[in-house]
């Protein structure tokens, strides 16, 4: 699709193609380690994970009440059975039971052999020894099947999928020491050019503070990765492709930031051409048409434009699907909705549109969403501001209040 607001002589890629172009160029990291449970949060497992065990490991009662077996229940009136022991969660009662008795149990606790069936405490009425029960009661309830939950052999979590506090916990309660994940993603970050100066030094004229490589950080954050900030590269031609040189022989994907549009200073296309290759540079997405990306060696290039909003956008919408497939992530698309605006949307069709807006969700269980208000990607501020994408396609002309539009949560929480 021609962009109207640029001179592109072809149609640019659209993200969906760009997305497949690296799908295809993509080979995950094979290597992996073993790490101990508390350790492996938000890893990748790199093989399925079968249970030693039976979860739960024993049969054992849901509820506090009383055990007994269902060939003592009296369904046409009240009946009283014989109390003849305890069984507590941890130290299980020790003997057997005969017909006629019955024995207090609490949640958790393992069940004696002859029984199949708990009676919560209340609904029944002690005297002593002497437990009376209601006619009204069922057989076999309140009871935990040994294995009800994961039987012994059973897959507990499947390669490939990454580690959330409810697997660690399943993992825990199958006895799972420790677990094979991939390695760590070697990431090389830096920021090109000239007007960048660092957080700390004295606010210059023609100059600005490098947010690029920060918000980087922040989304890099990951488990899975093993992030380093090389700093900011002036637009000096070899300082560059020396610094990427480097960078490549030492890890598994760089991330730069500006350098990579049309002008005289940007370099990195041509570098990238001349010691590695070229996959695609330019997409029709808004904002960060200008994106490059290819291959150093065997490390992989994302050349991301420089503008902080351009910067973010195309970080969540390319390189963090790519960085999920090469740590052997299964793949998943983001959450889409929805949601009725309720501010009008100013739009030029030619590109794929990520505008920033405020998404709300009312009492009857409706979503609205508002634009942040100016959409220019050097305004952080809209960034900031926003808790999802709008996500308007490269015909669209735009939107009115009232409309329905797709849109991104940043979260599940709104």
């Amino acid at each position: 699709m021609i962009d109207p607001c640029s001179l592109e002589p072809s149609p640019l890629l659209s993200i969906d193609d760009a997305l497949e172009r690296i799908k295809s160029a993509i080979q995950l990291v094979m290597a992996s380690e073993r790490v101990v449970l508390k350790n492996s949060l938000g890893r990748v497992l790199a093989e399925d994970i079968f249970s030693p065990i039976n979860i739960p490991y024993d049969r054992n009662s849901a509820m506090d009440g009383y055990a007994l077996s269902s060939k003592d229940i009296d369904a046409n009136q009240p009946f009283t059975l014989t109390l003849v022991g305890i069984s507590w969660a941890g130290k299980p009662f020790q003997g057997s039971l005969q017909a006629g008795q019955c024995v207090r149990i609490f949640t958790g606790a393992v069940l004696p052999d002859e029984t199949d069936s708990v009676v919560i405490q209340e609904q029944v009425s002690a005297d002593g020894g002497n437990i009376t029960f209601p006619a009204t009661i069922a057989a076999y309830q309140n009871i935990r099947a040994a294995g009800e939950d994961i039987a012994q052999g059973g897959l507990l979590c499947p390669g490939q999928k990454k580690l959330s506090p409810a697997d660690i916990g399943l993992l825990a309660a199958a006895g799972i020491y420790d677990v094979p994940v991939r390695r760590k993603l070697n990431i090389a970050v830096f920021s090109t050019g000239d007007e960048l100066m660092g957080i700390g030094q004295q606010p210059q004229i023609g100059k600005i503070y490098d947010s690029n490589r920060y918000a980087l950080a922040a989304l890099l954050a990951d488990p899975c990765h093993n992030a380093v900030d090389m700093g900011a590269i002036p637009d000096d031609r070899q300082l560059l492709e020396d610094t990427l040189k480097q960078a490549a022989e030492c890890n598994d994907v760089i991330i730069t930031t500006g350098g990579a549009s049309v002008g005289d200073a940007d370099y990195v296309k041509d570098i990238l051409e001349n010691c590695g290759k070229v996959n695609f540079w330019k997409i029709a997405i808004k904002p960060g048409k200008p994106l490059a990306f290819g291959k150093i060696g065997s490390c992989y290039f994302f050349g991301l434009p420089g503008n902080p909003v351009s910067v973010m956008v195309t970080y969540q919408q390319i390189v963090a699907p790519a960085l999920k497939q090469l740590s052997g992530a299964l793949a998943n698309k983001p959450l889409r909705l929805l949601a009725t605006c309720t501010t009008t949307l100013k739009k030029a069709p030619g590109r794929q549109e990520f505008q920033r807006g405020i998404l709300t969700q009312n009492t009857d269980g409706n979503f609205f969403v508002a634009s942040t208000g100016q959409q220019g990607s050097h305004i952080l501020s809209s960034m900031s501001r926003s808790n999802c994408y709008i996500i308007l396609s490269a015909e669209c002309k735009g939107a009115s209040s009232g409309e329905q539009v797709l849109v991104e949560p940043f979260s599940v929480h709104i």
